[in-house]
């Protein structure tokens, strides 16, 4: 397992809400915001996908996935990655700050750490981004955020066995003038945004775009300290500014350069938490009155808190095209940021435990391509790739888990300096080949090197642990699908396709070092229906899966270390199916469109402790007995786990949202919105104990927004959560974190 991850969970990370209610719209050049379905419009356009390296019209190719333009993420209130699960099937996001479980089908983050490697990428603007942290980066300019569901083992490579995400964000354009937008909003919690970009043509072959993002908003949640008087030691205010320059240079014909540049500095103020037993207004399995009931945004703390994120990226892209039409890729990426987190651990007034931390992570990613034209009836691809990162755990010990704040007493503390160095290489490639002018196959593979290294010293409350261990994974994924374009309307396709996570190292908590873990293995088959109908003013997508898994990796907690825990696989088969529907309607000026989901997740069987039950006394009516993850045997204390659900894989998800465009006169509009969306319980352990707050509930989030255009500018009242549900967004350690509550307000968009 790898050291780096355990911070994460270490921290007990909350949820943080970054602005969900502004999120922008991104105007395409010559002034048309796009926010609204021209009455004009009869047809649905190609929606374009470029995660296998080209563009291709995602109704006819062999890929499960959504795509949202930015002027969708505007209209259904997503800002960040948290509000997908509201806006697309199969997803969903348990956000615990500076890291969450994202996942899609059921994989991704199964536990709420990131000793668990993630199942799910996200790449922006074409290169993966940091696995562990500095996930509320807010989603602003963005030309379109693309999720493919299932395995991309081939192209995409590990730790994308649940699927992929691809952030694009808007291009200079050249000749394209000067053009751009401002956006400014104010909203409840004193909630004042704004974010815009230019695009500057410097020359007939140089351009550049410079966008930018701003947020403050005041806290959620109502805090009490000691004697209940009003604790000042740290809301979830938020303060964020992002910015990003982005350069394109054509100097002669067939060959392109592109570099971006993103910095940020995100203070999301503290991720607040609650005691998951003070959340229930009865008693679980009850209709007792919980006396201890206390809302999700009303809690007790006597500890300081605060979470900031800063992050600089930078990405190069060339692209050249031969004379024959072969194209050749190049994507560098250099990317670092520091995380700092304070936190009360039992999140209580009347108790004492803290943490601290302050990471640095740098990561270095290299993509060379070679990919043959579009227009023949023989395609090929070939690609290498190499991604190094480098997490530090800073020094002096700034990595501290403290049981007795103020004291420095090393009796009560858990101390972590050193470095987790890891680095992956792969060379993959895919063939392509008509049999008909409608019949075509496809098939890839891709070998893989991974490994993950610990340098680290331990002190683990007055013992020392020096940690040096490597592990290493070797692999070859490979998809082979066969696609069917039954008519001009009507696609058919299937395939098979591997994936993987690498094995890894184990946290070291505990007496000497935990046994590493095996990479985890999923064979997936799918197969889809795609068609249009009403001459292109319908397009429905029906899909279905069945994915095995191999050593599946769970997470299984330590009895005295609530905040870490141990890695191991599922020895037998886990097996996770489902299928999923969505589609588009536009007529006119009325536009519906909503997916669904239904999934089925079964653990293979294993066997393990539920560390919150009290150990076993050892005398004859209470035994200690051995649990061997594998042979059990079944008791008391060791619990058959064979057959229960994945965490956080809810068997139902939905969404829906429906528009009409009134044309008002000659130059105006008015655009009435509401989009739901419906994420069913979930499952936050494989114990599935009710009563320690295991199960979270169904997740209904209403969003609504009435937009008026006039000319270049746009006004939007806007509310996100309008019932204003409070929910449990995730749990960890005895803890809930709140997803957000109701927000609304008004923002004013101006395009030139």
């Amino acid at each position: 397992m790898k050291v780096y991850a355990f911070w994460l969970s270490a921290s007990a990370l909350a949820f943080a809400c970054c602005g969900t209610a502004a999120a922008q719209t991104t105007p395409p050049a010559g002034g048309d915001s796009g926010t609204d379905q021209s009455a004009s419009d009869t047809t649905t356009p190609d929606i374009i996908v470029t995660a296998q390296r080209r563009a291709e019209n995602l109704m006819t190719t062999a890929v499960s996935g959504s795509v949202l333009s930015g002027n969708d993420l505007s209209n259904k209130g997503v800002a960040n990655v948290d509000a997908l699960q509201f806006a697309m099937p199969s997803v969903t996001v348990n956000n615990f700050g500076q890291g969450n479980d994202f996942n899609v089908r059921g994989i991704g983050k199964a536990e709420h750490n990131t000793q668990t490697t993630t199942g799910v990428i996200t790449y922006r603007d074409g290169v993966p981004t940091f696995p562990g942290y500095v996930q509320g980066e807010p989603y602003y300019d963005v030309a379109n955020v693309q999720v493919l569901r299932g395995p991309q083992g081939t192209i995409v490579g590990q730790n994308a066995t649940g699927g992929a995400v691809f952030v694009n964000t808007n291009d200079p354009i050249i000749g394209g003038g000067v053009h751009g937008y401002f956006n400014a909003n104010y909203g409840n919690y004193n909630d004042l945004g704004f974010q815009g970009s230019v695009n500057l043509p410097i020359s007939d072959t140089f351009a550049a775009r410079v966008a930018y993002f701003g947020e403050r908003r005041d806290g959620f949640y109502n805090i009490t300290g000691p004697g209940g008087f009003p604790f000042h030691g740290g809301n979830n205010d938020l303060h964020e500014f992002a910015g990003r320059v982005s350069l394109l240079w054509k100097p002669i014909d067939g060959l392109s350069i592109l570099s971006k540049t993103d910095v940020g500095s995100l203070n999301y103020g503290a991720y607040p938490a609650s005691p998951q037993g003070n959340f229930p207004k009865f008693l679980p399995g009850t209709n007792t009155p919980n006396p201890n009931y206390r809302d999700l945004f009303d809690i007790t703390q006597n500890s300081p808190a605060a979470a900031k994120d800063k992050f600089v990226r930078s990405i190069l892209k060339i692209d050249y095209q031969f004379a024959g039409g072969i194209k050749f890729r190049s994507v560098t990426s250099y990317q670092k940021a520091n995380t700092m987190y304070l936190a009360d651990l039992d999140a209580t007034s009347a108790n004492v435990s803290t943490f601290f931390d302050s990471v640095d992570e740098r990561q270095i990613t290299q993509e060379f391509n070679l990919i043959s034209p579009d227009n023949q009836r023989f395609t090929w691809l070939l690609g290498a790739f190499g991604v190094w990162n480098d997490y530090t755990f800073k020094s002096p010990y700034q990595f501290v888990i403290d049981l007795l704040p103020g004291a420095n007493n090393p009796l009560a503390q858990y101390e972590l300096q050193g470095t987790n160095p890891t680095r992956s290489l792969a060379v993959f490639g895919q063939l392509g080949f008509n049999i008909t002018p409608n019949l075509k196959i496809d098939a890839g593979g891709r070998y893989t090197s991974s490994q993950t290294t610990n340098h680290v010293d331990v002190k683990q409350y007055g013992a020392y642990i020096r940690d040096d261990q490597v592990a290493k994974t070797d692999n070859f994924s490979y998809k082979v699908s066969l696609g069917w374009k039954a008519s001009e309307s009507q696609y058919l396709y299937a395939f098979i396709a591997t994936g993987f996570r690498p094995g890894g190292l184990n946290v070291p908590v505990g007496l000497g070092l935990p046994d590493p873990f095996k990479p985890e293995r999923i064979t997936s088959y799918e197969a889809g229906w795609k068609g249009n109908f009403a001459g292109g003013k319908i397009r429905t997508t029906v899909t279905g899966f069945y994915n095995d898994y191999k050593d599946f990796q769970v997470i299984i907690g330590y009895p005295t270390f609530p905040t870490f825990g141990i890695e191991l696989n599922v020895p037998q088969k886990t097996k996770i199916y489902g299928g999923e529907a969505e589609a588009e309607v536009h007529f006119g000026g009325f536009s519906i469109d909503g997916g669904i989901s239904v999934l089925h997740s079964e653990l293979g069987q294993f066997y393990a402790v539920d560390t919150r039950n009290p150990p076993p006394t050892n005398n004859p009516a209470d035994p200690v007995l051995p649990c061997a993850p594998a042979t059990g045997p079944a008791s008391r204390h060791c619990i058959s786990l064979g057959g229960r659900q994945q965490t956080y894989a809810p068997n139902f998800t939905f969404n829906v949202g429906a528009q009409y465009t009134f044309n008002v006169g000659a130059s105006d509009k008015i655009t009435p919105r509401a989009n739901f969306g419906h994420v069913g319980a979930q499952w936050a352990t494989l114990f599935e104990d009710t009563t320690r707050g295991d199960r979270l509930d169904d997740r209904n989030i209403l969003n609504a927004q009435l937009a008026w255009q006039h000319g270049s500018y746009t006004i939007t009242g806007y509310a996100t959560n309008l019932t204003d549900q409070h929910y449990a967004g995730a749990l960890n350690s005895g803890l809930y974190f709140a997803g957000p509550p109701r927000q609304y307000g008004v923002k004013v968009m101006k395009i030139f």
